[in-house]
């Protein structure tokens, strides 16, 4: 009798971690999103001194002349 409830709980347990295998996941993390809006916000501040570089040269040109 120790024996089948010793078959019995194993079996339990067996069957818990199994139905606890099969529960849906959530979606994985978007790791490399805060790269991506790394990136994106590099690039912009990027324009923005190359807009202003290029409008302190015109200033600049303007001024010789």
């Amino acid at each position: 009798m120790a024996i089948t409830n010793s078959i019995l709980k194993i079996a339990g347990l067996f069957v818990a971690m199994i139905l606890a295998g099969c529960q849906p996941h959530d979606a994985p993390p978007d790791l490399m999103k805060t790269q991506r809006e790394g990136l994106d916000n590099a690039k912009a501040l990027e324009a923005q001194l190359q807009q202003q570089a290029e409008a302190r040269m015109k200033a600049a040109d303007e001024a010789q002349k």
